[in-house]
């Protein structure tokens, strides 16, 4: 694929990711994914055969690797400090979107991923990447519970995110932040 097809493909993705989020799976029409990416109708079906599916699971898997890369970046052995970090993180997107954008993963997972195998299997991916990063990071503090705080940690995260989404404040992140530095 030249560069104009990868500038393409990227575009629809990225505006996918952004209208799912923001509206779930059903709100973002092809209409409106066509028109944010500035792409062909044509150009949607030749980098993403399997339609709108398919373009959705690419957003989330490039949400879902965003996000461990950001979780990475934490040195081992802090992992306050990353769970910190991705609060924050979200709660920055959160806000600066008019609290629309929280978790790129979430509000898909809500919406269609119990009768979506394909879109399904890509959230639970990236939760899990996201729950094998945080755990990394809780091992290397010598945590021996790890596997089970790594899913704390993400479950009041996602709880968190939803929260400060519906109160448009960031209270609910700031006290997940503060609970987390005590417990981890």
């Amino acid at each position: 694929m030249g560069v104009k097809g990868t500038e393409t493909r990227g575009k629809l993705v990225d505006a996918a990711r952004t209208l799912v989020e923001r509206h779930g799976y059903y709100g973002a029409g092809l209409n409106q994914i066509l028109a944010a990416s500035g792409a062909p109708r044509g150009s949607l079906y030749f980098h993403f055969p399997g339609g709108k599916d398919e373009l959705v699971a690419a957003a989330i898997a490039q949400a879902g690797k965003e996000i461990t890369a950001l979780i990475d970046t934490i040195e081992p052995g802090d992992a306050g400090a990353a769970a910190s970090m991705l609060l924050r993180a979200f709660g920055d997107r959160l806000e600066a979107s008019g609290w629309q954008q929280g978790c790129p993963i979430a509000t898909v997972a809500l919406d269609v991923a119990a009768g979506n195998d394909p879109i399904q299997a890509e959230c639970a991916a990236a939760y899990a990447a996201w729950e094998q990063a945080l755990r990394l990071r809780l091992r290397a503090d010598g945590r021996a519970n790890a596997d089970d705080l790594a899913a704390t940690v993400l479950a009041m995260v996602e709880g968190a995110l939803l929260l400060a989404r519906a109160q448009r404040s960031r209270e609910p992140l700031e006290r997940v932040e503060r609970t987390l530095r005590t417990l981890i």
